[in-house]
């Protein structure tokens, strides 16, 4: 899993050369970490199957986050209030903001997460590497979450998917 190197001189980050990993119900596609724009913002692309919640009710204290949907129709939980949001949308999500997202729709659905400023791109390499390894662990994701400044609410990730029918992300 890596994410692409770009340059003026081949500015195009090809599909066929990325990769895309599995982190339970949803997945990240590694598309540019922060590399190509000196740290301002990384682009990762989600795919999540059906009803499925993207990621436990949760914040960032570091950075934004930047959601343009690609295909389906995203429910997003922030600070107490839901909006969905289809094909062409874009939804912020400020740093310091309770919030969780998810695929309401019966197929299978695409977003592109905008990250800025980046270093968010890097914790799905990792939880990729626990989860592909089989160590994702509650305290190994414990671990991962603090590291990234990442604050994690399980109980409001079990009411709100419980809320909306939603196929959790938790790991078991």
């Amino acid at each position: 899993m890596t994410f692409m190197n770009i340059s003026l001189s081949d500015p195009v980050a090809r599909a066929a050369h990325t990769t895309t990993e599995s982190l339970g119900v949803v997945g990240a596609r590694f598309i540019l970490d922060g590399g190509t724009s000196q740290g301002r913002f990384s682009l990762v692309e989600h795919p999540i199957i059906p009803h499925g919640m993207a990621a436990p009710l949760h914040l960032h204290t570091r950075e934004d986050e930047y959601s343009f949907i690609l295909t389906g129709r995203w429910g997003f939980w922030q600070a107490g209030n839901v909006v969905f949001a289809e094909p062409g949308d874009l939804v912020y999500k400020p740093r310091d903001v309770w919030h969780t997202f998810w695929n309401a729709t019966d197929s299978p659905a695409r977003l592109l997460e905008i990250i800025s400023p980046a270093g968010f791109d890097q914790f799905f390499v990792e939880l990729a590497a626990l989860v592909g390894s089989g160590q994702a662990a509650p305290e190994a994701i414990a671990t991962l979450n603090s590291r990234y400044g990442l604050a994690v609410d399980l109980d409001g990730t079990a009411r709100i998917a419980a809320e909306h029918h939603l196929v959790s992300a938790l790991p078991e």
